[in-house]
């Protein structure tokens, strides 16, 4: 069948509004608080708690004005606000985290499958960047952050902070998604359950396999 050359501007139209709305999506009412109440379905996202049970608790969260315990392997912590702590923000296709950085202190390489972050610092100086992929030759885009910069990290782009200042730094990020997911590049590819085979990882990596079992070892107790 032939298509009449007026519908093809139309057509491409529709597939650009389609790319536009590929990720969390818009509102169809006021609000859709999450509810868990039905048990063993699946939906993209979250169902809605009827409107008229709805109140303003459901739209609340408090404790971002306290540090999160940086005592770990990396020296930081995030601390989550997103649909699992705020209901209300459920079809909102936003989140936010707080994030504290002992001295030295890191946010390890990692990346967000399902939004992009924009990261504002408060406190401490900070070394930030991200990595494009392999189309754009892996380029490391970084700077160096005060309080009052602001630094934003695409979606889906491996990304990292690290406190370079003798004090510790926080941040605080938003995320363009209510579940925007983490992958932590470590963990993930050292720490998986089950093991990736050794010799696969040790030739992409080119290690000796005995140095992978290591990592293993080490991100599989994480």
């Amino acid at each position: 069948m032939r298509v009449s050359q007026s519908l093809i501007p139309f057509a491409i139209i529709a597939l650009f509004l389609s790319f536009v709305n590929a990720y969390d999506p818009s509102p169809l009412q006021d609000f859709c608080v999450a509810i868990d109440d039905l048990k063993g379905v699946f939906v993209n996202g979250r169902f809605c708690k009827d409107p008229k049970r709805v109140d303003a608790k459901d739209f609340f969260f408090s404790g971002l004005n306290v540090p999160g315990n940086t005592n770990n392997q990396v020296g930081s912590n995030v601390t989550t606000v997103n649909v699992d702590q705020i209901p209300g923000l459920n079809t909102m296709g936003i989140s936010l985290v707080r994030i504290d950085y002992a001295p030295h202190g890191q946010n390890p390489p990692h990346t967000h499958p399902r939004g992009s972050e924009i990261l504002v610092l408060v406190e401490g100086t900070l070394y930030v960047g991200f990595v494009s992929s392999n189309q754009d030759n892996n380029r490391l885009f970084a700077k160096v952050l005060h309080p009052g910069d602001v630094f934003v990290f695409p979606i889906g782009m491996i990304h990292f902070q690290v406190n370079v200042g003798k004090i510790p730094a926080v941040a605080f990020a938003g995320l363009s998604s209510q579940n925007a997911g983490v992958i932590t590049i470590a963990n993930t590819v050292f720490g998986s359950n089950p093991p990736i085979y050794p010799e696969l990882l040790a030739r992409a990596f080119q290690l000796d396999a005995s140095v992978v079992k290591e990592l293993q070892a080490k991100f599989g107790s994480i």
